[in-house]
């Protein structure tokens, strides 16, 4: 017998990855969940065909630039964000990293190697990756790398 249906059992992931209430920007259909054969644990999730996020092994929820692009209308999931300087979207759109010095502003919720999506300053989805430190202090410092870009959205 199974606990949860599907999109349950979606909801519950995302917002235990992003926040409470994030999960209200999921897709209503279409969204399916990638079983592994061996473990039968989550391994990806697709939207219509699309591939929206990957569950990694430490239970971590990567998501791609497509389901990011639907994540960021629900305000709770702004917090996983960060906002870039105009100087800097061209380069997160081909998937380079994002440095401190062009960091606008970063959500409460952005932790060191939490998933995260970059933004531009008009809120939308210019790429995603991993934060390397804490959102709170990558506007206090001028060098480095404050977050690894996995995915740009490459359109220029």
């Amino acid at each position: 017998m199974q606990l949860f249906d599907e999109r349950r059992r979606l909801s519950l992931m995302f917002d235990y990855v992003f926040g409470r209430g994030v999960s209200g920007a999921l897709p209503k259909s279409g969204l399916k969940a990638v079983y592994s054969r061996k473990s039968g644990r989550v391994k990806g999730v697709l939207h219509d065909g699309r591939l929206f996020a990957t569950v990694k092994t430490s239970g971590a929820i990567a998501l791609s630039v497509y389901g990011a692009s639907h994540m960021v209308r629900r305000r709770a999931f702004l917090r996983n964000c960060v906002v870039v300087k105009d100087d800097a979207v061209e380069f997160v759109k081909k998937g380079k990293s994002v440095f401190c010095k062009y960091v606008e502003s970063a959500g409460r919720d952005v932790l060191p190697r939490s998933e995260v999506a970059v933004l531009d300053r008009g809120g939308r989805v210019i790429g995603v990756g991993r934060a390397i430190i804490a959102g709170r202090f990558m506007q206090q410092f001028y060098s480095g790398v404050a977050v690894k870009v996995r995915q740009g959205s490459g359109s220029g």
